[in-house]
């Protein structure tokens, strides 16, 4: 049976309106709007017409198996009031094609335990500092965020969203954490985006603040928890010029213009000397982008998942197979790893901060 509801799914998915869409599959605006309401079946060649257009499977509308959707109320954006319906609408789209990767892994491996606390009503910087001597990790730089939030049990995708608007979103599905990361954005840009969305599922995993007010005790927690105050005046006290700023902004793995912001917030630096260096990064191109920037973290649980599967010879297209998708939204979920042919070091020893992976053996998955 056809399942409207993946029509409609996919149809978000490319941004594109029921209109939109009848122009490029040549049909009546009338006859999308029936097949997504399941009013009538479309035949085969309708079908067809529109998995062309879409570029998803005609497959992928026949799955009897219904797809959980992230709720736009639950899920935590940055950027929202700059974002568009249909990019919102876009991006939650990919959430709920992640959400059929990740039960199909599920299937397969025992992936690490949640560990993410609720601390509702903390104040943000407070939330950070406790977070921080929680996971143990000190006041010491953070090496690599996506591995660590990995390694708590949180469930992180890719997005590639040609959009600026759309940088990152984060919500918790039952007890699992999802944060999804904009990789069209700096590495620094990421980094801070993962910070800001682990604040949302720590501050508001059961409501609270919404709009300006969430997302203003997002990014505190995320300044505090990347920046910790202690180790931030006793590196760098004060900053007298721009040099000493990039330098500064290296070891924490952020923007200039976050550590500019962070060290006026600590009074490491005046207003003027704030102003001064804001204005002399803008001619430096560091508003518009991050020169000389940092390597951008991706996955190694999806590393290591991918390199188990590769080694019992099951490909990306098998995956993309298995659940009716097509290769390139695996691929864009995954960091691009799946595009990788070899996966050296997938198996190396977790360490402090990276995440286990133990492989189950399940005949029935």
């Amino acid at each position: 049976m056809f399942n409207p509801s993946r029509l409609v799914l996919a149809r978000k998915r490319r941004g594109l309106t029921q209109i939109r869409l009848a122009e490029l599959a040549s049909i009546t605006r009338l006859t999308v709007h029936r097949y997504e309401s399941g009013e009538v079946e479309p035949p085969r060649e309708s079908v067809e017409a529109l998995a062309r257009q879409l570029s998803f499977p005609a497959k992928f509308f026949f799955a009897p198996k219904s797809i959980d959707e992230p709720n736009p109320i639950s899920a935590s954006f940055r950027g929202m009031a700059a974002m568009t319906a249909a990019e919102r609408d876009a991006a939650l789209a990919a959430g709920a094609l992640a959400f059929l990767l990740d039960d199909w892994v599920h299937e397969r491996f025992a992936l690490p335990a949640v560990d993410i606390p609720s601390m509702a009503g903390e104040a943000p910087e407070i939330a950070a500092r406790s977070l921080r001597q929680q996971w143990a990790i000190g006041e010491r730089p953070i090496k690599n965020i996506v591995h660590l939030l990995e390694a708590k049990g949180v469930r992180v995708f890719s997005l590639v969203e040609e959009t600026r608007t759309v940088d990152a979103f984060s919500l918790w599905r039952a007890t699992k954490p999802y944060i999804f990361l904009n990789t069209q954005k700096t590495a620094e840009h990421g980094r801070f985006d993962a910070a800001h969305e682990l604040g949302h599922l720590v501050l508001h995993k059961h409501g609270g603040p919404q709009g300006k007010q969430a997302e203003d005790e997002a990014n505190k927690f995320a300044s505090a928890f990347l920046m910790p105050e202690s180790d931030v005046k006793a590196i760098a006290p004060t900053a007298s010029n721009i040099r000493q700023i990039i330098s500064m902004k290296r070891r924490w793995g952020v923007s200039a213009i976050a550590m500019t912001y962070r060290l006026h917030k600590l009074k490491c630096i005046s207003d003027w000397q704030y102003r001064q260096f804001a204005i002399q990064l803008s001619d430096l191109g560091y508003r518009r982008g991050e020169p000389d920037g940092i390597q951008r973290e991706t996955s190694v649980i999806w590393k290591k998942v991918l390199a188990a599967l590769w080694s019992e010879r099951v490909t990306k297209n098998q995956i993309a197979s298995a659940l009716h998708l097509p290769v390139a939204e695996i691929e864009n979920l995954v960091f691009g790893l799946a595009s990788m042919t070899t996966l050296d070091g997938a198996g190396a020893g977790s360490g402090k901060g990276r995440a286990e992976l133990r492989l189950v053996r399940n005949n029935d998955a």
